[in-house]
Order: C-alpha cells, then structure tokens, then sequence
C-alpha cells in the first residue's frame, strides 16, 4: 500500500496536472477567439475592398460618360447644319365663335409666326422696390408691345424651367394629334431622376397621351414629360434643343438667347433676359392649345394599367396667387427654379381694366417672393 506521503505527492501531481490542463484550454480558447477576430476583419476588409472597387469603377465610368458627353456636344456645335423650312401659310382669323372640342383642338395652329417686339413707353417705370425684389423683370403690355415696367431686363438671365415655355411652344407646333398615345421610355425616366428634375411620375412603358405630356410638362414642370415630348417630336432630345435654337432665330432673340436642353437645367451656354422669355410667352399664348395648357390649375392624366385614376398635377403658382390682390388677373404662368437663377416666373394676365399683359422676373429668393412680385407688378404698375 502507498504511504500517505506518496498519496500526497499524486495529489500534488493530480492538481499541477489539472492546472496545466486548464492552462492549455486557456490558451486554445485564446487562440480559437483570435482566429475569428482575424477572420471577421478579414471579412470586413474583402467587403471594404470591394466596396472600394465598385466606388472607383462607377467613378471611371462616370468620367468616362461625362467625356463622352462632350465629346459629342463638341461634335455637334462644329457641325454646321443647314435647317430648311417650308413657309407657313397663315389664314386671317375670322370673327365667329369657336365652338370646337377643346379635343379637336390643333396645337400647331399658332395666331402668329411673325418676330415681336417691344420698345419703353414713355413712362416707363423703374419696378424695385420692397414688394418687388427681383433682380431682373419685366412688364410689357400686349396691346401696345409696350414696356411699362422694368428691372434690368435686358441682364442675361438663368430661365431654368421657364425654358418649357420654348419646349411645349416648338413641340406645338409639330404636333398632328394630342390625343395619340406614346409609351414613355427609360430614356424619359432616367433623364429626370438623372438630373434631379421634377416629376409628373409616369412609368417606364406606360402609355400617355401626348395631351398628357404637354400638361405635364407645364403643370408639374415634368422632366420626364419635357423629355419624352422632345424625343417624341423629334427622335433625341439633342435635335429638339437644335429646333429650340431655331425656332430662336426665327423669334429673333437668338443673339440673347441659347438653349442647351429642354428643361431648363444650369448650362453657361444655357441663358435668356427677360425680355426675350416675355417674347417666347407671347408666341406660347397665341396659341389656343398651348394657353389652354397653361392656365390650367389642375389636370389629371389619362387612365393607365399603371395610374387607373390618371396622376393629379397642380399648376401651384396659379393656385397660389389667384386669390392674391393682382388688380385683375393672372391667367397663365410658368415658373422656374435652379441655384444659380433663384426663383423666376413668367406669367400672362390682365390688369384691372382688362389690358393684356405678360410679366417676367428672375432671381427671387424664394418661391413665395416670386409670386409676390407678379402680384406687384400687376397691381402696382399695369394700367
């Protein structure tokens, strides 16, 4: 039998045995806790590193886009393209009433193809004030193609979404039937969602009237209509803005006035006074198609597979200042916004004697201010 001694040494042997057990599984756990940190950080960088891949190839991608772009552009402001034009034949309107279908109605037929122009009345008032802040404005009476009010309106303006006024003017006149219907395309939807631009919100593929896009290309000042409209009319957005420019030269503001896209979108070579935009408006209000557009407060498209009950857009301007003290009354209007413009409107109206107006002001530091300053200007300075 062992003595108590050698039972006490294995004890001793027993416990060293146990602690040293005890130590290795302290280290393995260690170990075992190591490994999985090292591989989860190993993880996190494999997705950090792709994220960084994906980041630099949409990056080059971008680049590689944006230069294309240029590329292009370069190429066709080099190009000289001759426009040639069949003359317009223009019957003298007759004193009846009109009793067609505002259906039936034909957005090319415009009362006027001819050049406008207006000269300073003799009094002539200098607008600025503390109820019309706009840097820029102009109010010229239609009877007379007299300027009644100004603020520098000859300074070169950004119109930002004022320009689709020239859109649905240039489209108008190329249109055979507003009630044939278009699918919008992806090029549509993209362009707008690409550059940030307002929204009527049609669907890729759905199928629209072209009545539809008109109104929406105003009411809502849609970037996917204005779009979809140019291509509509003339196969690529890049060959309406040529027709812009054209129809420019034929206004004869072309020295004052350039467009590089059909919405409205900052561009240096993008600009217009506001003497020029109440020349456009007054091309865009003798049309009957076009007037009806844009003095419309509401419109609701047509029923899609998408929009069963059509999409609901508001002329918010009209809406906003129709129960303001004017004098008279604001009929159409279109407004615009970018950065670089501030607020800017341009709107169609009478005063409180019924005289015709059109009104224009730029650089507004708000949406509100701008309507106010319409309000001013028709109340305070149209006779």
């Amino acid at each position: 039998m062992p003595n108590w001694y050698e039972e006490e040494d294995e004890a001793r042997r027993q416990a060293a045995w146990e602690r040293e057990m005890a130590r290795r599984r302290r280290e393995k756990l260690q170990q075992q806790r190591k490994r999985a940190q090292i591989i989860r950080l190993a993880k996190l960088g494999g997705l950090i590193l792709i994220g960084l891949v994906i980041i630099i190839v949409l990056v080059l991608s971008i680049k590689k886009a944006n230069k294309r772009r240029a590329e292009k552009k370069a190429a066709l402001a080099e190009a000289s393209v001759e426009v040639i034009t069949e003359p317009i034949t223009i019957e003298e309107p007759q004193e009846v009433e009109d009793t067609r279908d505002p259906d039936d109605i034909d957005p090319s037929a415009s009362a006027s193809h001819g050049k406008y122009s207006y000269t300073e009345a003799a009094d002539m008032k200098f607008m600025q004030s503390d109820n019309m802040q706009s840097t820029s404005a102009i109010l010229v009476n239609i009877d007379t193609n007299e300027i009644e009010g100004q603020v520098d309106y000859k300074t070169r303006i950004v119109p930002a979404s004022m320009t689709k006024v020239m859109t649905v003017l240039v489209a108008a006149e190329h249109i055979d039937s507003i009630k044939e219907k278009v699918a919008i395309s992806i090029d549509a939807t993209d362009f707008a969602y690409r550059n940030d631009c307002s929204s009527v919100g049609f669907a890729e593929g759905e199928m629209v009237t072209i009545e539809d896009l008109f109104y929406g290309t105003i009411l809502s000042s849609g970037g996917d209509a204005a779009a979809q409209l140019a291509m509509y009319v003339a196969g690529t957005q890049d060959e309406f803005v040529d027709m812009m420019n054209e129809k420019c030269k034929e206004l004869g503001i072309d020295s004052t006035t350039h467009f590089t896209n059909t919405v409205g979108i900052y561009n240096d070579n993008h600009y217009s006074t506001c003497y020029d935009m109440a020349i456009i408006m007054n091309a865009a209000i003798e049309n009957e198609f076009l007037k009806t557009v844009m003095s419309a407060k509401k419109y609701t498209t047509s029923s899609t597979t998408e929009h069963p009950e059509g999409i609901s857009i508001s002329n918010w301007f009209l809406r906003r200042i129709e129960d303001k003290d004017c004098g008279g009354e604001v009929i159409c209007a279109k407004t615009g916004y970018v950065v670089q413009s501030g607020n800017c409107a341009v709107s169609y109206g009478t005063s409180v004697s019924g005289t015709p107006y059109i009104a224009v002001s730029a650089n507004a530091h708000s949406g509100w201010r701008a309507i106010y300053d319409h309000v001013d200007m028709y109340k305070n300075f149209a006779k």
